[in-house]
């Protein structure tokens, strides 16, 4: 086994509660790698950033980082912004070695947490009605890139038929469409007697809170469909298992990332422009500057995956298998 530094890489959040989650799962992980420094660090909006963290792992005298994206699926964040880090690091100090894994992306170990994520909904609901008769709403974070976005649709698709239910739709909490709100508004007029409304996220936040007020909303709008929310992801020791599968890919050489559909490697209808641009990260302005208890105003709702140029995809310096 690797006795190289792990740095798990957060987006960050102005949300305290999920600064606190994320920090959670750095511990776990700590608890199972045991010889191993496991530490973590944010692109924005929360401290430490994944830059201190790597000067206090240099000054330590790790010579070796294996940095993992903490994150669902590989859109800007993980494609762009991460990477545009750790290579101004390394490009700082060439005597660190820096290797980089890929997201959690769609994992059966994942799939099988959201399932018993639905299943806590569905248990504390108050009526007994029958998946043949219910929606599942699976709600994402929303991007710019249209590959992430998709394996959200996956995933809703993989739940749906997986569980037996009536039908299923797919929503994100901001970039792209349907927002939440309209995809309930939508479902509501299909005749099942239940939705279930599941935010694809590892951590709570601003947006999974704002999914839970869609919901709540629409229930008190309406009495003849019942809405039911279910948990979201979190530190579920199946989580650690996949974020662990992915510290073993890097070591094994299997850190294959998708690129047959990335927009920045390939030509995408409608992003043709963001094919082969400079890498480059996007949150200057914001990172390191504290949560919501240090700044009570939010920021937190179009920080994902800026509209503007340049984007690019991660260099070669730090995956295996490219």
């Amino acid at each position: 086994m690797s006795n190289a530094a792990v740095l798990l890489c957060g987006h960050g959040s102005r949300d305290i509660e999920a600064i606190h989650e994320f920090e959670a799962l750095a511990t776990s992980m700590r608890a199972h790698l045991p010889g191993r420094v496991v530490d973590h660090g944010f692109l924005e909006f929360a401290r430490p950033t994944i830059g201190d963290v790597l000067e206090k792992l240099r000054a330590s005298g790790a010579r070796e980082v294996h940095a993992l994206p903490g994150m669902l699926f590989a859109a800007g964040h993980a494609k762009n912004d991460i990477p545009s880090v750790l290579n101004n690091f390394t490009a700082k100090h060439p005597e660190i070695t820096i290797r980089y894994g890929r997201e959690l992306a769609i994992d059966p170990l994942m799939l099988k947490v959201a399932r018993e994520r639905i299943e806590i909904a569905e248990r504390m609901a108050s009526s007994r009605i029958g998946r043949a008769e219910s929606l599942l709403l699976v709600v994402g974070r929303g991007t710019t890139d249209p590959d992430a976005n998709s394996n959200v649709a996956k995933v809703a698709r993989l739940l749906t038929e997986g569980l037996g239910y009536g039908w299923g739709e797919i929503a994100f909490s901001g970039v792209a469409h349907p927002r939440t709100d309209a995809a309930i508004e939508r479902a509501l007029r299909l005749g099942f007697k239940r939705i279930v409304v599941f935010p694809y996220f590892l951590f709570t936040g601003v947006l999974v809170k704002r999914i839970y007020e869609a919901a709540d909303e629409a229930m008190r709008a309406q009495s003849a469909v019942e809405i039911v929310k279910a948990p979201y992801l979190n530190d579920h020791p199946l989580v650690i298992q996949a974020f662990h599968d992915r510290l073993d890919e890097i070591t094994q050489g299997a850190n294959l990332m998708n690129c047959a559909l990335c927009k920045y490697r390939v030509q995408i209808i409608g992003y043709e422009d963001d094919l082969g641009a400079p890498q480059a990260g996007h949150h200057h302005h914001v990172e390191g500057i504290g949560t919501n208890a240090d700044h009570p105003h939010d920021h937190d709702h179009h920080h994902h995956d800026h509209h503007h140029a340049p984007h690019s995809a991660p260099q070669k310096t730090h995956r295996r298998g490219k």
